[in-house]
C-alpha cells in the first residue's frame, strides 16, 4: 500500500466514523435483520400459521436452521439494500455536497481517492459481518434453539460470508453514483439489483447471477456449484474498476 492510498484510506475511515449515515446504517443493518429474523423465529416455533406461510420451505425446519435460514433470506435482500446505500453515499456525497471540486486541488489522486473508499467499505462491510453474526449467535442461544455443533457453526461462517458477498456485489452502486453525481442513482441501482435477483431465482438462474448466487448459496449450499459462486467476484472487481476509471477521467464542467 502507497503512503498517498494509506493517508487517504486513513482520512476516509475517520470520515465513515464519523458519519451519522453510516452509524445509522450500521444500526439498520444489524439490529434490523437481527430483530425482524429473530421475531419470526419466534413467531414460527410457536406455530403462528401467518408467519409460517409466509416463510416458505424454511418453515419446515426448526431450531438453528430456521433461524439462520431465516437470517440468509432477509440478508438477501435487505443486506445488499443497506450495503448499496452506504456505498452510494460514501462515493456520491462528494458530488452532493460539492466538495468534488476541492479534490481536484489535492496532492493525491482521485484514483487513489476512490480506491481508499472503496476499501473503507469493504473493511465497514466486514465489521458488519462480524457483529451481525455474532448477535445471530446470542440470540439463537438466548431462544433455547438447541446446543451448538458443527452445522450451526458452518451456518453461522455462511451467515458471515454472505453478509460480506452482500457489501461486494453492490458495487454497481458507486459507478452508478459516480456517472450520476450524487447518490441517488446508486441507491436506484441498488434497487434494480433486488429485482433483477429476485427474478433471476423465480426462473430458475439465480446460480449464474452473481448478485443471486450468494444467497441462494447460503440458503442451499449444494444448488450452487463452485464455479457459480466464483462468478460472484466479476462483480466487485469489474465495477470497482470502472468505478476508479471514471474518477481518474472526471471534470468539473460535466
Amino acid at each position: 500500500m502507497t503512503p498517498a492510498l494509506t493517508a487517504a484510506l486513513h482520512v476516509e475511515l475517520r470520515k465513515l466514523a464519523a458519519s451519522r449515515v453510516m452509524r445509522a446504517t450500521t444500526v439498520l443493518i444489524v439490529a434490523g435483520i437481527a430483530v425482524l429474523s429473530t421475531a419470526l423465529t419466534a413467531a414460527a416455533t410457536a406455530g403462528n400459521e401467518q408467519v409460517i406461510a409466509q416463510l416458505g420451505p424454511h418453515a419446515a425446519a426448526g431450531g438453528w436452521e430456521l433461524l439462520t435460514g431465516v437470517v440468509a433470506q432477509i440478508t438477501a435482500a435487505g443486506g445488499l439494500l443497506g450495503f448499496g446505500v452506504a456505498l452510494s453515499w460514501l462515493v456520491g456525497r462528494e458530488f452532493a455536497d460539492g466538495t468534488i471540486t476541492g479534490l481536484f486541488a489535492l496532492p493525491v489522486s482521485r484514483r487513489v481517492l476512490v480506491v481508499a473508499k472503496l476499501l473503507s467499505h469493504l473493511l465497514w462491510a466486514v465489521l458488519v459481518a462480524v457483529v451481525l453474526t455474532a448477535v445471530v449467535a446470542v440470540a439463537g442461544t438466548l431462544l433455547g434453539l438447541g446446543a451448538w455443533n458443527g452445522d450451526v457453526v458452518t451456518a453461522l461462517a455462511r451467515q458471515f460470508v454472505l453478509t460480506i458477498l452482500s457489501a461486494l456485489v453492490a458495487a454497481p452502486a458507486c459507478w452508478a453514483a459516480t456517472l450520476g453525481r450524487g447518490p441517488l442513482p446508486g441507491i436506484a441501482t441498488t434497487i434494480g439489483l433486488i429485482v433483477v435477483a429476485q427474478v433471476a431465482v423465480v426462473a430458475g438462474a439465480g446460480a449464474w447471477l452473481p448478485i443471486a448466487a450468494p444467497a441462494l448459496w447460503a440458503l442451499q449450499p449444494g444448488t450452487v456449484a463452485p464455479a457459480q459462486l466464483a462468478l460472484v467476484a466479476v462483480v466487485p472487481v469489474g465495477f470497482a474498476a470502472l468505478t476508479v476509471a471514471a474518477w481518474a477521467r472526471l471534470q468539473l464542467d460535466r
